[in-house]
């Protein structure tokens, strides 16, 4: 006989980026304030599913580990969702491999965006369009509640109690002073702001201000460059030396947060840390900008005709100038300090 509470149960699944899930986690909030005796499971591949293990509005945290066995991981994926029970299962991507377990996982709701190869076996599907200006929160929530139209519900991280200590620890060694924290990478080199544009804004930044280069393990030697390279005092590398709850809330602390269009970006906004986004060759126009209450856009003050040259970003400039870049001129990042300054 099937568990009356786990029937009711919903199922969210987002195995992309770090940032999606980020962006994800609106949906929890969204879920705790309108059905809070609902439990709610999160799908998320293997690596991220430290920002929703102990989160206080998920019930259990699956995982899809995609680098080993990947389609027999998917499989077991299956039978599992399937022997759960749900009363809904939403899929906030368009890929195959999701809309698989939505489409099979035997719940009465299932539910994904219209592109999703498998949407003619959803029992509700929204259109996802990019580029009309529509946040992905709000296309995400849509999934919830095609006809909701009150205000964007933010997404919201829960650092633990040691995140917090790991951040305050950290934040010593500003050693009592205001800091900025800078995140120089990305996935994507058309979203990285190139280390010789870096090297300009460490060089100008006012000297009262301690620096902490943020970032995981893959960006170790790069943030390592640019703290050689600098010869700033006070800058201080702690790539891969925090969890990203840990650097969450240390990014909260900060006067500003400069970073990419990129997974800083929104964990910034589940903290609500000041931001100054940068972007190079993508757009906030496609959903996906910072949310926090102080939030600033930094972009290419011209117009391209090659700009924006795709969704995600290339890994060099088609090109071959990469000026929505190097265009960008150091003053314009020094001017969101400034507005963070006054407050």
């Amino acid at each position: 006989m099937p568990d009356p509470v786990a029937r009711r149960a919903v199922l969210l699944i987002q195995t992309a980026f770090i940032g999606d899930v980020i962006l994800a986690t609106a949906l929890l909030e969204h879920l705790h304030h309108t059905e809070p005796d609902t439990p709610v499971d999160f799908l998320v591949r293997k690596g991220n599913e430290g920002l929703v293990q102990n989160h206080p509005h998920v019930r259990q945290v699956l995982i899809w580990d995609k680098k080993q066995d990947k389609y027999r991981g998917l499989w077991q994926l299956l039978q599992r969702i399937r022997q759960a029970d749900y009363q809904r299962v939403v899929t906030l991507q368009r890929f195959a491999s999701t809309g698989f377990l939505t489409a099979f996982s035997g719940a009465p709701e299932r539910v994904g965006f219209d592109k999703n190869p498998f949407s003619f076996r959803f029992t509700r599907a929204i259109p996802h369009v990019i580029g009309s200006g529509v946040h992905e929160v709000s296309r995400n929530l849509h999934l919830l509640d095609p006809a909701y139209d009150g205000p964007l519900t933010m997404p919201r991280l829960y650092p633990s109690a040691a995140d917090e200590a790991a951040a305050a620890q950290a934040a010593q060694q500003a050693g009592g002073r205001p800091y900025i924290c800078i995140a120089p990478t990305s996935v994507w080199f058309t979203k990285q702001f190139p280390r010789e544009q870096w090297l300009k804004l460490l060089a100008a930044l006012p000297a009262k201000y301690a620096v902490f280069l943020i970032g995981g393990p893959p960006d170790v030697a790069e943030c390592e460059v640019l703290l050689a390279a600098s010869g700033r005092p006070g800058v201080v590398n702690l790539a891969g030396k925090l969890s990203l709850l840990a650097s969450a809330a240390l990014m909260r602390g900060a006067v500003l947060n400069y970073v990419n269009d990129s997974a800083p970006m929104h964990l910034c906004s589940a903290q609500g840390a000041p931001t100054c986004a940068i972007y190079c060759s993508t757009v906030p126009f496609f959903g996906f900008g910072p949310l926090s209450p102080f939030s600033r856009v930094v972009e290419l003050r011209e117009e391209l005709a090659c700009k924006p040259c795709g969704l995600h970003g290339y890994r060099k400039c088609p090109l071959n100038h990469f000026h929505c870049a190097y265009g960008i001129e150091t003053s314009q990042l020094l001017s969101a300090l400034a507005e963070a300054e006054a407050g």
